[in-house]
């Protein structure tokens, strides 16, 4: 699969060699599927048993769903059609290789919205997968309404649509990290490669193993409602999201006693900017008012907030760009408080130790050898 080797070359040191060498092997060219990643066998599977209960239950239904998988589809061929971006291709009076690619991105450090200054293929495989998550989303309502199907099976669908939401924000991280100089620019090229990757397929690995992570400690923050005012709770959502999987419970024990992720912490467990966190605590302290529930955190800081907490990946979307946006505000304007949401420090962190036990594996491999 193309997009399994080209992972495994973002993985390697990168060294500036053309990457078309590595599209020069027969091998590799001969099992090279072209284009933009329409279904995962995993969704796939997922419509087949959808359209299968529905043509059992409620027919009227399944040429609607069928009718909007097909406009998925023709959307992916047509977005399939413009130039690759992990081949060469003409460019007006330019040639566009993957290396002249992940250099611009790596050299282009403005700020404000990029979107202008993207390959039209990575905006439109945007809209893509917006238009995909939109479609399963429906496909759970549909599931859960007009079919038989159990809570766990209709789960399954809304565990895809999140798991898609994640690949979503993961081009907000890869260009966050990219943009980050307190990285190095070996790793900061390897996160510009897995960028154009995620452009070219609309499917990513990395994001696709930590999702499920970032989804418990998401649910973990529903559950345990911490009082404002205090960190309580922060312990509990901490002790009980170590116990998810190995590489957040080296995060947080690594990584949370610094300032800024310990901020950044605050504000995905709260719900708040750093700063309505600050003038909050500064507020019931003054007042002498120990904690106080979710409910009444607008009416002291005498401002709209959106402090409820839900299961919808749209909410979790919402929250992380609110935190994004304050994040980027923040390393602009030279403010105190996170310069990253807890979702780029945990993926720099996975990031970074990937690469370490890398090089520690080839050094051990040299040895060997030696």
């Amino acid at each position: 699969m193309r997009r399994d080797k080209m992972e495994n070359i973002a993985l390697q040191d990168f060294e500036q060699v053309s990457i078309d060498e590595f599209f020069d092997k027969e091998d590799l060219v001969s099992s090279i599927p072209d284009g933009i990643i329409i279904f995962t066998p995993h969704q796939q599977d997922l419509i087949t048993n959808l359209i299968s209960e529905l043509s059992k239950e409620n027919p009227d239904k399944v040429e609607r769903i069928q009718s909007r998988l097909n406009d998925v589809e023709n959307l992916a061929k047509a977005i399939a059609r413009f130039p690759s971006l992990l081949e060469k291709a003409n460019l007006t009076s330019s040639m566009r290789t993957p290396e002249t690619l992940i250099e611009s991105i790596i050299s282009y450090q403005e700020d404000g919205d990029t979107t202008l200054h993207m390959p039209s293929k990575a905006t439109l495989g945007k809209g893509f997968l917006i238009t995909k998550i939109h479609t399963f989303y429906s496909m759970e309502k549909l599931a859960r309404n007009y079919t038989s199907m159990t809570e766990k099976q209709v789960k399954e669908y809304s565990d895809e649509t999140t798991s898609m939401m994640f690949t979503l924000m993961a081009e907000d991280v890869y260009l966050n990290l990219i943009k980050d100089k307190t990285i190095s620019m070996e790793l900061r090229r390897q996160i510009a490669n897995l960028l154009i990757i995620l452009w070219e397929h609309r499917s990513d690995q990395t994001i696709s193993d930590i999702a499920p992570v970032l989804q418990t400690v998401w649910n973990a923050r529903r559950r345990l409602a911490p009082a404002f005012g205090t960190m309580m709770g922060t312990s509990e959502l901490i002790m009980v999201s170590m116990q998810a999987d190995e590489n957040w419970a080296s995060f947080i024990k690594n990584k949370l006693s610094t300032t800024e992720v310990s901020q950044a912490m605050e504000e995905f467990l709260f719900g708040i900017s750093h700063e309505q966190v600050l003038k909050l605590k500064d507020i019931l302290r003054n007042q002498g008012v120990k904690s106080i529930g979710r409910d009444e955190v607008g009416a002291y800081l005498g401002e709209r907030v959106k402090t409820d907490v839900s299961l919808d990946y749209r909410d979790f979307y919402l929250l992380y760009t609110v935190r994004r946006d304050n994040a980027r505000a923040r390393r602009r304007l030279h403010l105190e408080g996170p310069k990253a949401t807890l979702e780029d420090f945990f993926i720099k962190f996975i990031m970074e130790s990937n690469m370490e036990k890398q090089k520690k594996d080839a050094l051990a491999r040299t040895s060997e050898d030696d």
